[in-house]
């Protein structure tokens, strides 16, 4: 699978329930999601891993706030 941004915040949409679809955009801050929880993120942590081969750690998350530097971070992981 080929990992753009555009794939990558769909995939958020689609595995985040209370993200209403289409609403993720590269600059938004993903802790500022409705309803945010540790839940969420464990969610982000199994997606990377098994969608992109991708391990994220907690560091990881907390060094980011947009979704493009969540999506840079994966991609990093995997290049």
């Amino acid at each position: 699978m080929t990992l753009t941004l555009e794939s990558f915040i769909a995939k958020l949409e689609e595995e985040i329930d209370t993200i209403p679809k289409g609403s993720l955009k590269p600059d938004t801050n993903y802790r500022d999601i409705k309803d945010w929880s540790s839940m969420h993120a464990l969610i982000i942590i199994a997606l990377a891993d098994t969608d992109y081969n991708a391990v994220l750690t907690g560091n990881d998350l907390r060094s980011c706030n947009t979704v493009s530097e969540l999506f840079n971070v994966i991609k990093s992981k995997i290049a």
